[in-house]
This record gives structure tokens, C-alpha cells and sequence, in this order.
């Protein structure tokens, strides 16, 4: 499974009041495992930034006078997400804005929709906590992510905390260095050479009864919430 953790800056909040895209961040996830591909870029959006969002981002128009225009952009982002799962949280925002960007070009493809799905982790937040705060950095308190470098909202480095509270909240790494997929490991024999030991792997199933309390607690967090988002995964 090809995830993308996407991010983007603006110059303010309502693409349908001029404002555009500055900075967008992105980093693959292979089966939930960062591959160390990212892709990130700043843009000029000539015209100028709100007060109220520099103060959020820090990134000023000076600063992206001689970064590209978006059109410049547009095909290498598309390919980059083209086939993945886009992981966004609040992502109305995020492809709202990058909608506008490509509408404004008339590229062929009028939403990155029509190459990517998208995941919104908000949206997924709030089905696991509901009436509980679900910003980004409410949920790195709650799921104890280190945000300690977040001063500023920077679309790259968003993405990367964004990247380990979606992981958390799905149940964590897959691998943590003991691959469930092999039962060999390496021991040392009596003389001190490495011999490969088969490992018998220990399955505990749920009883029939331990099955039926899971099912009604199910149920229970449906009528409460009116969806159970463990039946989707």
C-alpha cells in the first residue's frame, strides 16, 4: 500500500478569495513504513500574503520571489501522488487549495483527485475521540509525538509529525524489528557460530464469548457515535 502524507501552506484561508498555495510537503509510506522519498517545494504566489497566516508560517513574499509558479509544478506533484492514498488532515483544506492551483493553470486534470484517494486523518480523529479537540497538535499530546519543533506551521515538517500521529492512531509500525513473518532467528551455538533457531510462534484466539462482548461493544460505539470506524479497516 503507496500512502502519501501530504501538507500544504497558504497565503491565507479561502482559495476563493485569491489566496494560493505557498509551500506543499509530502512524504511516501510504503505498508505504513516512511521510505525516505519526499517531495517539497516553495512557490510564488505573486500576490501577497495575509498577516494572519505569516505570522502562522514565517515564509514571507520576499523570501519567494525567485521560487516557481505553480504550473511549473504541477506535473511533478501529480506524478509524485499519482496511484498513492493522500493522508491529510483537514483535507478539504489541503485539496481544496491545490484544486484552485490547477484550475487556475487549466491543467488536464482538474482535481488531484483523479489520480489520488485521499485519507482524511480529522475526519479519522474525530470518529476515534469524539467531542475531544483533534488539531495536530492536540492529537501529538494525546498520542505523545514530540512536536517540540513546531514554532512555526512548515508544510514539510507538518507532514513528518503528521506522518507518526497517523500511525499511532492506526496502531503504530507494522515492523518493529521482530517480523511476525519469520519464525528463525540467529543463536549462538556452543562453539560461538551462528545457527538458525525456529521459533514456535504462540497464536491466543478469542473465545466465542470474548467474541460476542467485542461484538456488542461494537454496537455500542456505533449507537453512540453512529459509526465504528474498526469495521472499515
Amino acid at each position: 500500500m503507496r500512502q502519501i502524507v501530504l501538507d500544504t501552506e497558504t497565503t491565507g484561508l479561502d482559495p476563493r478569495q485569491g489566496h494560493r498555495v505557498i509551500e506543499i510537503g509530502a512524504l511516501e509510506l510504503i505498508d505504513r513504513q516512511l521510505t525516505g522519498r519526499q517531495y517539497h517545494v516553495y512557490l510564488n504566489p505573486e500576490r501577497e500574503i495575509e498577516q494572519g497566516a505569516l505570522e502562522v508560517h514565517g515564509i514571507t513574499e520576499e523570501f519567494l520571489r525567485d521560487k516557481p509558479r505553480f504550473a511549473e509544478i504541477a506535473d511533478d506533484l501529480l506524478a509524485f501522488a499519482d496511484g498513492a492514498e493522500l493522508v491529510i488532515h483537514n483535507a478539504p483544506f489541503d485539496i481544496g487549495f491545490i484544486d484552485n492551483e490547477l484550475s487556475l493553470v487549466d491543467h488536464q486534470h482538474a482535481s488531484i483527485t483523479e489520480v489520488a484517494s485521499v485519507l482524511d486523518t480529522l475526519e479519522l480523529a474525530r470518529d476515534l475521540h469524539p467531542g475531544q479537540r483533534n488539531n495536530l497538535d492536540a492529537l501529538c499530546k494525546r498520542y505523545e509525538v514530540d512536536n517540540s519543533s513546531r514554532t512555526l506551521h512548515g508544510a514539510l515538517l507538518d507532514a513528518e509529525i503528521l506522518a507518526d500521529v497517523f500511525l499511532a492512531m492506526t496502531g503504530g509500525q507494522v515492523d518493529l524489528g521482530l517480523s511476525l513473518e519469520s519464525s528463525e532467528t540467529l543463536v549462538d551455538d556452543d562453539e560461538g557460530h551462528h545457527q538458525i533457531a525456529h521459533l514456535e510462534l504462540v497464536v491466543l484466539r478469542a473465545s466465542d464469548e470474548e467474541l460476542v462482548q467485542h461484538e456488542l461493544r461494537l454496537e455500542d460505539i456505533e449507537k453512540q457515535t453512529g459509526h465504528v470506524v474498526y469495521r472499515e479497516m
